[in-house]
């Protein structure tokens, strides 16, 4: 019996070495050597939380190729690329802001951006249903010419690109619940009408300057994208809420062809470079909404690449709800974080902040 969710992920993503910093700062000076925020152990406790549980048994292994120099070429300047194989070959450097490489990590990049590639394709000729990629290092940070925040090309826009070159495809959703803004993805569609870019991000974080609510698009694109700044305490219902009144009703009108999702989860709770409130089964919601989105409108093709998220602790549990949401199954484990945690009320901070993109919107979408 062929299984509905795909699970791409190779060893590899998790020898890309990002130094012996601290949360995200190199140490040196002032800083004592520490683990670096993004390490590799948040997401290999996924595969091993997956392993543990035997609930990899209900996901189809799908092993990721690599993407080409040309495909990656559909998003980064020839430059850049040869800048990252240069600092790669080297064994350690920095290909813009924060962007670490290390041995071997312009070809771990391209299987990670060839992961992306690879649950498009998964999708697309029915192999599955919908598709999670394990992708590291991360992308949506990443501009056409510098790396950023951890990412060195952008994995979900080259998948973005691929499905529309490949297949033809002129509707595709992109959804971004990273607790940070996907400057990268923004930039790479802002002049275009055919990827409707929406992203759910905590206001004032990072980068400086970028998803201001204001900015809906540029030319052909102004009004496929989406900013939505929540403020810092927003949790479960504040998400879900925003996803009913702007993100459902958006993307009913827009008919995507295929859903992509840069799946952070570091909205959640615990994580240390954020200041949100998700739980494990606010992220099993999320996720679920956007299923029944992707099953309505184009056949249930979902690709979710893994974004940020912090907490070594927590990741696990809130990437296994989202599998369990996308598959359909359920794990039988529960969050053992939750020891019967409540978030607070959805405040008025919250619901106004949601108002504002709400009318913003409004200009081009029926939000009523």
């Amino acid at each position: 019996m062929q299984k509905s969710t795909g699970f791409i992920w190779d060893e590899s993503y998790f020898w890309h070495q990002t130094g012996n910093g601290a949360l995200n700062l190199n140490a040196g000076g002032w800083i004592q050597e520490d683990i670096h925020a993004e390490s590799p152990e948040s997401k290999r406790r996924i595969k091993n939380l997956l392993d543990r549980s035997k609930f990899i048994k209900e996901l189809e292994q799908i092993e990721p190729r690599s993407a080409t120099r040309e495909e990656i070429k559909m998003n980064h300047k020839s430059e850049y690329i040869d800048r990252v194989k240069t600092l790669s070959d080297a064994g350690a450097g920095d290909a813009g802001k924060r962007a670490i490489v290390g041995p071997n990590s312009f070809e771990i990049a391209l299987l990670s951006a060839g992961g992306a590639i690879t649950g498009v394709d998964a999708v697309m000729n029915n192999q599955v249903e919908n598709a999670y990629v394990l992708t590291r290092p991360p992308g949506h940070h990443a501009e056409y010419d510098m790396g950023w925040g951890f990412c060195l090309f952008n994995n979900i826009a080259i998948a973005a690109k691929h499905a529309r070159k490949k297949y033809g495809l002129k509707r595709i959703l992109i959804l971004d619940w990273d607790v940070h803004h996907g400057n990268g993805t923004e930039s790479a569609f802002r002049f275009d009408s055919d990827v409707l870019f929406i992203s759910i991000h905590q206001e004032n974080i990072f980068p400086e300057n970028r998803g201001e609510m204001t900015y809906t698009g540029e030319d052909d694109g102004e009004g496929y994208n989406v900013n939505i700044e929540l403020p810092a305490g927003t949790g479960n219902e504040g998400y879900n809420y925003t996803i009913e009144q702007i993100i459902e009703p958006i993307t009913n009108q827009f008919q995507p062809e295929l859903i992509l999702v840069s799946a952070g989860q570091d909205p959640s709770r615990f994580d240390p470079l954020g200041r949100m409130l998700v739980t494990a089964e606010g992220f099993y919601q999320m996720a679920l909404k956007i299923k029944d989105l992707a099953d309505k409108h184009c056949n249930g093709r979902l690709v979710a690449c893994h974004e940020g998220g912090y907490s070594t602790a927590y990741v696990p549990f809130c990437t296994l709800k989202v599998l369990e949401a996308l598959s359909g199954k359920q794990s039988g484990v529960g969050d053992p974080f939750d020891h019967g945690f409540h978030e607070g009320p959805f405040y008025f901070n919250q619901s106004k902040a949601i108002e504002k993109a709400k009318e913003i919107q409004s200009q081009y979408w029926d939000l009523s």
